[in-house]
């Protein structure tokens, strides 16, 4: 792979032919000859067989590459004549007898390198909509009113993604300082909010599972013990994961970085391989692995991250969770016990896979285990701080220790011993990334809030459904309902929360629910949805990724197994939340 010297001066543009049509110009590397990139026009020129010498220096990599012109003139290489006479670690080098003089690059046309307008458009009018064309309530401030517009415009453009979110996030905050809807201070309020920094550590934590190996070793394990049949495969990988999840704060990290490279492992060595004979092993894997995660990340409010979310914006209605952590396991593992029995059944029934026995599994797994040897220092290291960070997560509060506190203390041990290095951390870009759009989402929702505009929609929301002479078991069930359906509209489970949870929260609040099972349930209820469609979640993405399972499937799949999680958490969940005094 050719990549061109990303600093090259105007002068040094230069465009190289050659048969396939590969085709370098400007600062980058294009693949069609027509294409056009950067400052130059990427096109064949014109040759004429000459006997001079020439080369062309490239970096191998992300190293930039030089370009030695002939005659400070652009040159062509023959794709025929053209040959390596000297290669190393860092760069190769390219000779060729066929050279000639060129005319100048054509001039350069302007090509928009910014937003996709189209989503863009859409993200804005809907702002503009609200606060143009639509009146503000006389019940509600001005202020209120423009808020509320460019934060409908900043979860449009989360779901439509006319930039990257957290840069389209960003433009919404500028937004709101530019207007002086709000101050300086009031946007980069929630910069502070103790559950954005949680889960930024929370992104940490899973690179040190990851980087050291320990998740891996643990769900090998699991394989070892439990992968005779393929059924006891996923229930194995299953239950690993539900055992890493409330110390491995991320469901993509665990999705990304363990699951899947051991479900492609094991689809490879049992000859599936995504196309033809995905469907032999690989594609039940993998859809029961993403169906699973859902259970295992509502188990523990530390399991991910949209947990801790979904606590925050709870306190900000007044729903104080005393030990939270321990209260929350105590009302989540019933009912994920059950669907976490229940899931792989049911996906072995809607996708049988034609290799029913895996009995090499095992002995595959504890060749592996061998390999690995005993824990490394680093992996020691890990378990040792996360140990002391679960249980601190799980007994703080007794000692006045918060969630935040005790995985801040847990972060400095793993930095100090040098299990993960500040550059790992610099490095970890989706922490960073979160950091701003969470506390962007989050900001405007508490403005929202402070400003009164959420008590304002509970209240008219109550009001009408005051009306219809529904109970709150009713209006309960139907918030719950819509809350799954709109899920289909939202690439992030994480900005539905930030974006819904508040204000169907407080609806359920005003139609008489209690607060702890409002709070409690919404937080569970943002983990079940995440495999219905690929683009749910993290986690989704990246198993859809790995090519095993067609989109059809896909959603058919998701939307049975997202029905079944809702029936399991209403069901057996209700019955027992019944039964420790919920409601």
């Amino acid at each position: 792979r050719v990549v061109a010297n990303q600093g090259a001066p105007r002068v040094a543009m230069f465009a190289v032919h050659h048969r396939p049509a590969v085709v370098v110009a400007g600062n980058v590397r294009c693949t069609r000859a027509t294409n056009r990139f950067g400052g130059a026009t990427a096109r064949p020129a014109p040759r004429v067989t000459t006997n001079a010498p020439c080369t062309f220096r490239a970096a191998v990599g992300n190293t930039g590459g030089a370009l030695r012109l002939c005659n400070n003139k652009p040159f062509v290489l023959s794709a025929r004549k053209l040959t390596t006479t000297k290669a190393s670690a860092r760069s190769v080098t390219f000779s060729a007898d066929a050279i000639s003089a060129s005319e100048p690059p054509a001039a350069t046309q302007f090509t928009w390198k910014g937003a996709k307008l189209g989503a863009a458009a859409i993200s804005v009018a809907v702002g503009l909509v609200v606060h143009f064309l639509i009146p503000c309530p006389a019940a509600v401030n001005p202020q209120a009113w423009t808020l509320l517009a460019i934060f409908l415009s900043t979860i449009t453009g989360l779901v439509l993604t006319p930039l990257p979110v957290g840069a389209w996030a960003f433009l919404g905050l500028s937004t709101t300082v530019v207007t002086k809807t709000l101050t300086f201070q009031q946007a980069f309020s929630a910069m502070t909010n103790d559950v954005i920094w949680l889960i930024v550590l929370a992104f940490f934590f899973a690179k040190g599972f990851v980087q050291t190996g320990l998740g891996d070793r643990v769900a090998t394990f699991f394989v070892k013990t439990m992968g005779k049949s393929t059924l006891g495969l996923a229930y194995g990988l299953s239950i690993s994961e539900a055992l890493l999840a409330p110390a491995m704060p991320s469901t993509t990290a665990r999705a990304g970085g363990v699951y899947l490279p051991i479900i492609k492992s094991l689809a490879k060595n049992a000859g599936s391989e995504p196309g033809p004979t995905a469907n032999k092993l690989g594609a039940f894997l993998i859809q029961n692995q993403l169906q699973c995660s859902g259970h295992s990340s509502a188990m523990c409010m530390t399991a991910a991250a949209q947990n801790l979310l979904s606590l925050k914006l709870a306190a900000s209605l007044g729903i104080i969770i005393a030990s939270p952590w321990l209260t929350w396991f105590k009302a989540a593992c019933v009912p994920a016990i059950v669907g976490l029995a229940v899931t792989p059944l049911l996906v072995f029934k809607l996708m049988p896979p034609e290799i029913q026995d895996t009995p090499n599994a095992p002995i595959e797994a504890a060749a592996k285990l061998t390999a690995m040897g005993p824990l490394s220092q680093d992996e020691t290291m890990v378990c040792v701080t996360m140990g002391i960070t679960v249980i601190l997560w799980i007994f703080g509060d007794a000692i006045g220790m918060s969630s935040v506190t005790a995985a801040m203390l847990g972060m400095s041990l793993q930095l100090f011993t040098g299990v993960i290095t500040w550059a790992d951390c610099l490095n970890e870009k989706g922490a960073w990334d979160t950091l701003v759009w969470f506390a962007v989402l989050i900001g405007m929702s508490a403005q929202l809030n402070n400003m009164g505009f959420i008590g304002f929609l509970s209240d008219s929301v109550a009001g009408a459904l005051g009306k219809t002479a529904m109970g709150w078991q009713q209006t309960f069930v139907l918030l719950h309902a819509c809350y799954f359906a709109v899920h289909y509209l939202f690439a992030s489970q994480t900005a539905q929360v930030a974006a819904l949870s508040t204000a169907f929260m407080a609806m359920m609040i005003a139609s008489g629910a209690p607060p702890m099972l409002a709070g409690l349930t919404m937080a569970f209820h943002t983990n079940l949805f995440g495999a219905i469609t690929h683009y749910a979640s993290g986690q989704g993405a990246v198993y859809y990724g790995a090519g095993f399972v067609d989109l059809p499937t896909t959603f058919k799949v998701g939307g049975i197994l997202g029905v079944t999680n809702i029936l399991i958490w209403g069901i057996v969940g209700g019955a027992w939340w019944k039964i420790i005094g919920l409601y």
